[in-house]
Protein backbone atom coordinates (compact mmCIF):
# COMPACT_ATOMS: atom_id res chain seq x y z
CA UNK A 1 0.00 0.00 0.00
CA UNK A 2 2.94 2.23 0.92
CA UNK A 3 4.70 1.53 -2.68
CA UNK A 4 1.18 2.40 -4.09
CA UNK A 5 0.96 5.51 -1.99
CA UNK A 6 4.25 6.60 -3.21
CA UNK A 7 3.56 5.93 -7.04
CA UNK A 8 0.11 8.05 -7.01
CA UNK A 9 1.96 11.04 -4.94
CA UNK A 10 5.00 10.89 -7.94
CA UNK A 11 2.14 10.71 -10.80
CA UNK A 12 0.15 13.87 -9.22
CA UNK A 13 3.59 15.79 -8.33
CA UNK A 14 4.43 15.05 -12.42
CA UNK A 15 0.79 15.97 -13.72
CA UNK A 16 0.87 19.11 -11.50
CA UNK A 17 4.58 20.75 -13.22
CA UNK A 18 3.48 23.89 -14.81
CA UNK A 19 3.25 23.67 -18.99
CA UNK A 20 5.79 26.20 -18.73
CA UNK A 21 8.74 23.47 -17.60
CA UNK A 22 8.07 21.59 -20.77
CA UNK A 23 7.99 24.56 -23.20
CA UNK A 24 11.09 25.80 -22.08
CA UNK A 25 12.95 26.81 -25.45
CA UNK A 26 16.62 26.00 -26.46
CA UNK A 27 19.20 28.41 -25.48
CA UNK A 28 22.14 28.87 -27.99
CA UNK A 29 25.48 30.58 -28.16
CA UNK A 30 27.17 31.85 -31.17
CA UNK A 31 28.79 28.34 -32.21
CA UNK A 32 26.06 26.25 -31.69
CA UNK A 33 23.57 28.83 -33.35
CA UNK A 34 25.85 28.79 -36.51
CA UNK A 35 25.70 24.74 -36.07
CA UNK A 36 22.28 24.93 -36.27
CA UNK A 37 21.98 27.34 -39.34
CA UNK A 38 23.84 24.49 -40.91
CA UNK A 39 22.11 21.95 -40.18
CA UNK A 40 18.34 23.58 -41.06
CA UNK A 41 19.08 26.61 -42.74
CA UNK A 42 16.72 25.79 -46.07
CA UNK A 43 19.72 27.55 -48.62
CA UNK A 44 21.81 25.11 -47.21
CA UNK A 45 19.40 22.47 -47.86
CA UNK A 46 18.69 23.21 -50.94
CA UNK A 47 22.40 23.21 -52.19
CA UNK A 48 22.33 19.64 -50.28
CA UNK A 49 19.92 18.36 -52.79
CA UNK A 50 21.75 19.88 -56.19
CA UNK A 51 24.85 18.00 -54.75
CA UNK A 52 23.12 14.83 -54.77
CA UNK A 53 21.45 15.85 -58.72
CA UNK A 54 24.78 16.55 -59.84
CA UNK A 55 25.74 12.55 -58.50
CA UNK A 56 22.81 11.16 -60.32
CA UNK A 57 24.37 12.96 -63.36
CA UNK A 58 27.35 11.20 -62.96
CA UNK A 59 25.74 7.98 -62.89
CA UNK A 60 23.82 8.54 -66.28
CA UNK A 61 27.11 9.81 -68.00
CA UNK A 62 29.47 6.67 -66.76
CA UNK A 63 26.41 4.69 -68.31
CA UNK A 64 27.90 5.17 -71.55
CA UNK A 65 31.35 2.86 -70.59
CA UNK A 66 28.77 0.17 -69.48
CA UNK A 67 26.99 -2.17 -72.17
CA UNK A 68 23.41 -1.81 -72.66
CA UNK A 69 20.52 -4.79 -72.87
CA UNK A 70 17.59 -4.08 -74.34
CA UNK A 71 14.20 -6.63 -75.46
CA UNK A 72 12.36 -5.72 -78.50
CA UNK A 73 9.16 -7.27 -79.71
CA UNK A 74 6.76 -6.78 -82.58
CA UNK A 75 3.62 -8.63 -83.97
CA UNK A 76 1.37 -7.84 -86.57
CA UNK A 77 -1.44 -9.43 -88.76
CA UNK A 78 -1.85 -8.04 -92.22
CA UNK A 79 -5.31 -7.87 -94.16
CA UNK A 80 -5.40 -11.08 -97.04
CA UNK A 81 -4.33 -9.79 -100.72
CA UNK A 82 -5.43 -11.62 -103.72
CA UNK A 83 -2.46 -13.28 -105.69
CA UNK A 84 -0.39 -12.97 -102.74
CA UNK A 85 1.12 -16.45 -100.88
CA UNK A 86 2.86 -14.46 -98.12
CA UNK A 87 1.61 -15.34 -94.69
CA UNK A 88 -0.62 -13.22 -92.72
CA UNK A 89 1.05 -12.62 -88.68
CA UNK A 90 4.44 -11.34 -88.65
CA UNK A 91 5.90 -11.41 -85.05
CA UNK A 92 9.91 -11.12 -83.96
CA UNK A 93 11.44 -10.64 -80.57
CA UNK A 94 15.53 -9.69 -79.90
CA UNK A 95 17.42 -9.53 -76.24
CA UNK A 96 20.65 -7.53 -77.31
CA UNK A 97 23.68 -6.87 -75.71
CA UNK A 98 25.42 -3.32 -77.31
CA UNK A 99 28.70 -1.82 -75.74
CA UNK A 100 30.14 1.53 -77.74
CA UNK A 101 33.55 1.15 -79.01
CA UNK A 102 34.10 4.52 -80.24
CA UNK A 103 32.13 7.46 -79.50
CA UNK A 104 34.51 10.47 -80.67
CA UNK A 105 34.36 11.06 -77.35
CA UNK A 106 31.24 11.63 -76.76
CA UNK A 107 30.98 9.40 -73.41
CA UNK A 108 34.05 10.72 -72.06
CA UNK A 109 33.32 14.50 -71.86
CA UNK A 110 29.91 13.40 -70.37
CA UNK A 111 31.66 12.06 -67.54
CA UNK A 112 33.90 15.06 -67.63
CA UNK A 113 31.10 17.32 -67.40
CA UNK A 114 29.28 15.56 -64.75
CA UNK A 115 32.18 15.47 -62.27
CA UNK A 116 32.49 18.85 -63.33
CA UNK A 117 28.82 19.57 -61.98
CA UNK A 118 29.50 17.73 -59.13
CA UNK A 119 32.56 20.02 -57.87
CA UNK A 120 30.51 23.07 -58.72
CA UNK A 121 27.93 22.27 -56.96
CA UNK A 122 30.10 21.64 -53.59
CA UNK A 123 31.62 24.89 -54.18
CA UNK A 124 27.94 26.25 -54.61
CA UNK A 125 27.12 24.41 -51.00
CA UNK A 126 30.36 25.86 -49.25
CA UNK A 127 29.68 29.70 -50.79
CA UNK A 128 25.72 29.03 -49.32
CA UNK A 129 27.09 27.81 -45.95
CA UNK A 130 29.92 30.35 -45.60
CA UNK A 131 27.31 33.26 -46.28
CA UNK A 132 24.72 31.64 -43.70
CA UNK A 133 27.40 31.76 -41.65
CA UNK A 134 28.40 35.27 -41.83
CA UNK A 135 24.78 35.99 -41.72
CA UNK A 136 23.86 34.39 -38.51
CA UNK A 137 27.34 36.35 -36.84
CA UNK A 138 25.82 38.98 -37.83
CA UNK A 139 22.57 38.64 -37.00
CA UNK A 140 23.44 37.13 -33.43
CA UNK A 141 25.63 40.02 -32.64
CA UNK A 142 22.89 42.11 -34.03
CA UNK A 143 20.36 40.26 -31.14
CA UNK A 144 23.24 40.92 -28.51
CA UNK A 145 23.38 44.62 -29.26
CA UNK A 146 19.40 44.89 -29.38
CA UNK A 147 19.34 43.13 -25.82
CA UNK A 148 22.14 44.96 -24.73
CA UNK A 149 20.45 48.63 -25.87
CA UNK A 150 16.75 47.18 -24.19
CA UNK A 151 18.38 47.37 -20.70
CA UNK A 152 20.27 50.65 -21.46
CA UNK A 153 16.98 52.05 -22.12
CA UNK A 154 15.38 50.09 -19.27
CA UNK A 155 17.55 51.40 -16.76
CA UNK A 156 17.69 54.90 -18.22
CA UNK A 157 13.83 54.86 -18.08
CA UNK A 158 13.89 54.11 -14.25
CA UNK A 159 16.75 56.25 -13.51
CA UNK A 160 14.64 59.48 -15.05
CA UNK A 161 11.03 58.12 -13.12
CA UNK A 162 13.00 57.85 -10.17
CA UNK A 163 14.56 61.64 -10.70
CA UNK A 164 10.73 62.82 -11.75
CA UNK A 165 9.47 61.55 -8.20
CA UNK A 166 12.31 63.18 -6.39
CA UNK A 167 11.24 66.47 -8.02
CA UNK A 168 8.14 66.17 -7.55
CA UNK A 169 8.38 65.43 -3.94
CA UNK A 170 11.00 68.51 -3.79
CA UNK A 171 8.65 70.69 -5.46
CA UNK A 172 5.63 69.95 -2.58
CA UNK A 173 8.46 70.68 -0.10
CA UNK A 174 9.22 73.85 -1.67
CA UNK A 175 12.52 73.48 -2.24
CA UNK A 176 12.63 73.19 -6.20
CA UNK A 177 10.15 75.14 -8.86
CA UNK A 178 7.68 73.73 -10.97
CA UNK A 179 10.51 74.06 -14.11
CA UNK A 180 12.35 70.91 -12.42
CA UNK A 181 9.41 69.11 -12.63
CA UNK A 182 8.85 69.93 -16.11
CA UNK A 183 12.08 69.05 -17.16
CA UNK A 184 12.10 66.15 -15.62
CA UNK A 185 8.79 64.86 -17.67
CA UNK A 186 10.21 65.64 -20.38
CA UNK A 187 13.17 63.87 -20.05
CA UNK A 188 11.10 60.79 -19.27
CA UNK A 189 8.86 61.56 -21.81
CA UNK A 190 11.87 61.55 -24.58
CA UNK A 191 13.54 58.37 -23.30
CA UNK A 192 10.17 56.20 -23.74
CA UNK A 193 9.82 56.33 -27.35
CA UNK A 194 13.74 54.84 -27.08
CA UNK A 195 12.68 52.02 -24.85
CA UNK A 196 10.15 51.03 -27.48
CA UNK A 197 12.31 51.38 -30.36
CA UNK A 198 14.66 49.29 -28.78
CA UNK A 199 12.31 46.75 -27.86
CA UNK A 200 10.86 46.61 -30.96
CA UNK A 201 14.20 45.84 -32.78
CA UNK A 202 15.10 42.80 -30.26
CA UNK A 203 11.85 41.05 -31.61
CA UNK A 204 13.05 41.93 -35.29
CA UNK A 205 16.39 40.66 -34.56
CA UNK A 206 14.71 37.56 -32.84
CA UNK A 207 12.78 37.07 -36.60
CA UNK A 208 16.20 37.46 -38.38
CA UNK A 209 17.58 34.60 -36.79
CA UNK A 210 15.00 32.55 -36.69
CA UNK A 211 14.88 32.75 -40.68
CA UNK A 212 18.01 31.84 -40.56
CA UNK A 213 17.72 28.87 -37.91
CA UNK A 214 14.47 27.70 -40.69
CA UNK A 215 12.15 28.23 -37.17
CA UNK A 216 9.06 29.20 -37.51
CA UNK A 217 7.30 31.15 -34.74
CA UNK A 218 5.00 29.52 -32.26
CA UNK A 219 1.42 30.32 -32.98
CA UNK A 220 -0.57 32.34 -31.11
CA UNK A 221 2.66 33.88 -29.61
CA UNK A 222 5.00 36.18 -30.36
CA UNK A 223 7.81 35.08 -28.14
CA UNK A 224 11.01 33.36 -29.87
CA UNK A 225 10.90 29.57 -30.46
CA UNK A 226 14.38 29.61 -28.94
CA UNK A 227 17.18 32.07 -26.51
CA UNK A 228 20.57 32.97 -27.22
CA UNK A 229 23.27 32.99 -24.73
CA UNK A 230 25.92 35.11 -24.07
CA UNK A 231 26.77 39.08 -24.10
CA UNK A 232 27.95 41.52 -26.80
CA UNK A 233 31.71 40.83 -26.95
CA UNK A 234 34.97 43.13 -28.93
CA UNK A 235 36.76 40.73 -30.74
CA UNK A 236 40.73 42.51 -31.35
CA UNK A 237 42.29 41.61 -34.66
CA UNK A 238 44.56 43.28 -36.99
CA UNK A 239 44.52 41.56 -40.55
CA UNK A 240 46.62 42.18 -43.17
CA UNK A 241 44.67 43.34 -46.37
CA UNK A 242 47.33 42.03 -48.76
CA UNK A 243 46.63 38.54 -46.77
CA UNK A 244 43.49 38.70 -47.07
CA UNK A 245 43.06 38.96 -50.61
CA UNK A 246 45.54 36.41 -51.21
CA UNK A 247 43.25 34.01 -49.50
CA UNK A 248 40.21 35.41 -51.02
CA UNK A 249 41.46 34.36 -53.94
CA UNK A 250 42.75 30.90 -53.61
CA UNK A 251 39.86 30.00 -51.16
CA UNK A 252 37.14 31.90 -51.77
CA UNK A 253 34.62 29.18 -53.54
CA UNK A 254 33.01 31.76 -55.69
CA UNK A 255 35.80 32.20 -58.12
CA UNK A 256 36.85 28.26 -57.92
CA UNK A 257 33.16 27.78 -59.00
CA UNK A 258 33.80 29.82 -61.88
CA UNK A 259 36.81 27.96 -62.82
CA UNK A 260 34.64 25.03 -63.01
CA UNK A 261 32.76 26.60 -65.61
CA UNK A 262 35.28 27.39 -67.83
CA UNK A 263 36.04 23.60 -67.49
CA UNK A 264 32.75 22.85 -68.16
CA UNK A 265 32.58 24.44 -71.29
CA UNK A 266 35.62 22.99 -72.64
CA UNK A 267 34.51 19.99 -72.41
CA UNK A 268 31.42 20.98 -73.82
CA UNK A 269 33.09 21.98 -76.91
CA UNK A 270 34.59 18.14 -77.33
CA UNK A 271 30.99 16.58 -76.71
CA UNK A 272 29.76 19.06 -79.33
CA UNK A 273 33.04 18.27 -81.55
CA UNK A 274 31.79 14.79 -81.13
CA UNK A 275 28.93 14.59 -83.83
CA UNK A 276 30.90 15.00 -86.06
CA UNK A 277 32.92 11.89 -85.98
CA UNK A 278 31.54 8.26 -86.39
CA UNK A 279 30.19 6.16 -83.46
CA UNK A 280 30.70 2.38 -83.72
CA UNK A 281 28.75 -0.25 -81.36
CA UNK A 282 29.06 -3.78 -81.16
CA UNK A 283 26.17 -6.07 -80.28
CA UNK A 284 25.00 -9.16 -79.69
CA UNK A 285 22.15 -11.13 -78.86
CA UNK A 286 19.45 -13.90 -79.26
CA UNK A 287 16.44 -13.78 -81.73
CA UNK A 288 13.23 -15.07 -82.58
CA UNK A 289 10.93 -14.24 -85.36
CA UNK A 290 8.76 -15.37 -88.36
CA UNK A 291 8.72 -15.92 -91.89
CA UNK A 292 6.37 -14.57 -94.19
CA UNK A 293 7.45 -15.97 -97.05
CA UNK A 294 6.47 -20.34 -97.12
CA UNK A 295 8.90 -20.54 -99.79
CA UNK A 296 11.78 -19.41 -97.92
CA UNK A 297 11.60 -21.51 -95.41
CA UNK A 298 9.53 -22.66 -92.03
CA UNK A 299 7.37 -19.66 -90.33
CA UNK A 300 9.03 -19.71 -86.57
CA UNK A 301 13.24 -19.33 -86.55
CA UNK A 302 15.52 -18.64 -84.06
CA UNK A 303 19.14 -18.03 -83.29
CA UNK A 304 21.76 -15.58 -82.24
CA UNK A 305 22.75 -12.80 -83.91
CA UNK A 306 25.74 -10.44 -83.44
CA UNK A 307 27.03 -7.57 -85.43
CA UNK A 308 28.76 -3.91 -85.39
CA UNK A 309 26.88 -0.85 -85.93
CA UNK A 310 28.13 2.81 -87.30
CA UNK A 311 26.81 5.92 -87.91
CA UNK A 312 28.44 8.63 -89.34
CA UNK A 313 26.56 11.95 -89.76
CA UNK A 314 28.39 13.59 -93.32
CA UNK A 315 26.65 16.39 -92.94
CA UNK A 316 23.52 18.11 -90.75
CA UNK A 317 22.77 21.56 -92.04
CA UNK A 318 26.06 23.24 -89.82
CA UNK A 319 23.76 22.18 -86.57
CA UNK A 320 27.11 20.61 -85.15
CA UNK A 321 29.09 23.99 -86.53
CA UNK A 322 26.34 26.35 -84.71
CA UNK A 323 26.49 24.28 -81.21
CA UNK A 324 29.98 24.96 -81.11
CA UNK A 325 29.97 28.35 -81.91
CA UNK A 326 27.51 28.54 -79.21
CA UNK A 327 29.80 27.10 -76.96
CA UNK A 328 32.79 28.85 -77.62
CA UNK A 329 30.78 32.06 -76.87
CA UNK A 330 29.82 30.60 -73.14
CA UNK A 331 33.44 29.83 -72.62
CA UNK A 332 34.30 33.18 -73.17
CA UNK A 333 31.74 34.86 -71.27
CA UNK A 334 32.65 32.23 -68.35
CA UNK A 335 36.16 33.25 -68.78
CA UNK A 336 34.66 37.06 -68.09
CA UNK A 337 32.46 36.25 -65.09
CA UNK A 338 35.87 34.53 -63.45
CA UNK A 339 37.17 37.94 -63.75
CA UNK A 340 34.18 39.70 -62.59
CA UNK A 341 33.99 36.76 -59.48
CA UNK A 342 37.57 38.20 -58.62
CA UNK A 343 37.08 41.80 -58.63
CA UNK A 344 34.30 41.14 -56.80
CA UNK A 345 35.65 38.81 -53.99
CA UNK A 346 38.46 41.36 -53.62
CA UNK A 347 36.02 44.85 -53.61
CA UNK A 348 34.16 42.11 -50.65
CA UNK A 349 37.40 42.23 -48.76
CA UNK A 350 38.43 45.56 -48.93
CA UNK A 351 35.10 47.10 -47.88
CA UNK A 352 35.19 44.86 -44.71
CA UNK A 353 38.45 45.53 -44.27
CA UNK A 354 37.70 49.05 -44.36
CA UNK A 355 34.86 49.17 -42.41
CA UNK A 356 36.81 46.91 -39.42
CA UNK A 357 39.75 50.09 -39.40
CA UNK A 358 36.86 52.12 -39.31
CA UNK A 359 35.17 49.83 -36.67
CA UNK A 360 38.23 50.01 -35.05
CA UNK A 361 38.49 53.97 -34.67
CA UNK A 362 34.86 54.55 -33.86
CA UNK A 363 35.40 52.09 -30.61
CA UNK A 364 38.54 53.81 -29.80
CA UNK A 365 36.68 57.19 -29.69
CA UNK A 366 33.90 56.14 -27.74
CA UNK A 367 35.72 54.43 -25.29
CA UNK A 368 37.60 57.45 -24.79
CA UNK A 369 34.43 59.45 -25.04
CA UNK A 370 32.48 57.37 -22.78
CA UNK A 371 35.08 58.74 -19.72
CA UNK A 372 35.11 62.10 -21.17
CA UNK A 373 31.14 62.01 -20.43
CA UNK A 374 31.62 60.85 -17.07
CA UNK A 375 33.51 63.31 -16.30
CA UNK A 376 31.45 65.90 -17.54
CA UNK A 377 28.23 64.16 -15.42
CA UNK A 378 30.28 64.73 -12.42
CA UNK A 379 31.25 68.88 -12.99
CA UNK A 380 27.51 69.27 -13.67
CA UNK A 381 26.29 67.73 -10.29
CA UNK A 382 29.21 69.35 -8.75
CA UNK A 383 28.46 73.08 -10.11
CA UNK A 384 24.76 72.17 -9.33
CA UNK A 385 25.67 71.52 -5.64
CA UNK A 386 27.83 74.49 -5.60
CA UNK A 387 24.89 76.56 -7.00
CA UNK A 388 27.02 77.07 -10.34
CA UNK A 389 24.69 74.65 -12.47
CA UNK A 390 20.98 73.87 -13.24
CA UNK A 391 19.25 70.45 -13.48
CA UNK A 392 19.12 70.84 -17.11
CA UNK A 393 23.02 70.72 -17.24
CA UNK A 394 22.69 67.12 -15.19
CA UNK A 395 19.98 65.86 -17.29
CA UNK A 396 21.88 66.51 -20.35
CA UNK A 397 25.15 65.03 -19.31
CA UNK A 398 23.33 61.52 -17.82
CA UNK A 399 21.58 61.55 -21.38
CA UNK A 400 25.38 62.24 -22.86
CA UNK A 401 26.57 59.23 -21.18
CA UNK A 402 23.71 56.97 -21.85
CA UNK A 403 24.36 58.12 -25.56
CA UNK A 404 28.07 57.27 -25.88
CA UNK A 405 27.84 54.06 -24.14
CA UNK A 406 25.36 52.92 -26.33
CA UNK A 407 27.14 53.92 -29.88
CA UNK A 408 30.21 52.25 -28.24
CA UNK A 409 28.03 49.28 -28.09
CA UNK A 410 27.07 49.82 -31.83
CA UNK A 411 30.99 50.52 -32.67
CA UNK A 412 31.36 46.65 -31.18
CA UNK A 413 28.33 45.67 -32.92
CA UNK A 414 30.38 46.67 -36.29
CA UNK A 415 33.56 45.58 -35.66
CA UNK A 416 32.19 41.83 -35.14
CA UNK A 417 29.82 42.16 -38.06
CA UNK A 418 32.65 43.67 -40.22
CA UNK A 419 35.73 40.84 -39.12
CA UNK A 420 32.35 38.08 -39.67
CA UNK A 421 31.96 39.59 -43.59
CA UNK A 422 36.27 40.01 -43.95
CA UNK A 423 35.85 36.30 -42.86
CA UNK A 424 33.25 35.26 -45.35
CA UNK A 425 35.13 37.22 -48.14
CA UNK A 426 38.98 35.45 -47.35
CA UNK A 427 36.45 32.12 -47.73
CA UNK A 428 37.91 31.29 -44.24
CA UNK A 429 36.44 32.00 -40.67
CA UNK A 430 37.45 34.51 -37.96
CA UNK A 431 39.72 31.75 -36.07
CA UNK A 432 41.26 30.74 -39.00
CA UNK A 433 42.66 33.70 -40.66
CA UNK A 434 45.84 33.51 -38.11
CA UNK A 435 47.37 36.82 -38.94
CA UNK A 436 49.94 35.91 -36.28
CA UNK A 437 51.56 38.43 -33.80
CA UNK A 438 49.37 41.31 -34.71
CA UNK A 439 46.70 39.54 -33.36
CA UNK A 440 48.35 38.81 -30.42
CA UNK A 441 49.65 42.23 -29.93
CA UNK A 442 46.34 43.53 -30.42
CA UNK A 443 45.06 41.30 -27.59
CA UNK A 444 48.04 42.44 -25.04
CA UNK A 445 47.58 46.55 -26.21
CA UNK A 446 43.72 46.19 -25.81
CA UNK A 447 42.97 43.55 -22.80
CA UNK A 448 41.29 46.20 -20.77
CA UNK A 449 38.64 47.36 -23.67
CA UNK A 450 38.03 43.85 -24.62
CA UNK A 451 35.65 43.13 -21.89
CA UNK A 452 32.58 40.26 -22.20
CA UNK A 453 30.09 42.62 -20.86
CA UNK A 454 30.43 45.63 -22.30
CA UNK A 455 26.42 47.07 -21.00
CA UNK A 456 26.35 50.78 -20.88
CA UNK A 457 24.41 51.35 -17.25
CA UNK A 458 23.83 54.90 -16.54
CA UNK A 459 24.07 55.71 -12.82
CA UNK A 460 21.37 54.55 -10.32
CA UNK A 461 20.62 58.15 -9.48
CA UNK A 462 21.19 61.39 -11.09
CA UNK A 463 22.47 62.51 -7.79
CA UNK A 464 25.18 59.85 -7.59
CA UNK A 465 27.35 58.05 -9.36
Amino acid sequence: MRSKFAATSMLIAALSVSPQAFSAVPTYNIEQAVALAQTQNPDIAIARKKVIGARGGLIEARSGFLPSLTSTGLYDKRQQQSQSQLRQEDYNATLRLEQNLYTGGQVTSQRSIAQLNIEKQNYELQETASHVAMDVRIAFNDLLLNRAKVRVRQDSVRVLDEELKSQQQSFNAGIVGKLNVQRAEVALANEQPELFNAETQLKDSYLRLGDLFGLEARPGTGAAPFEVSGELQYQPNHPDLNDCLARADANRAVIKTRQKDIAIEDQQYILDRSAMRPHVRAFSGYELYSERDPAVGPEFNYGYVVGINATWDIFDGFATKGRMQATRARREAAVQTLAAARRAAASEVRSAFFDLQQADRVLETETNNVQAADQALDIAKSNFAAGLGTQLDILQAASDVTRTRTTRLSAIYLHNAALARLAHACGSSAEALDFGSKIRDAKNEKRNAAQAADVARPPNKLGQR
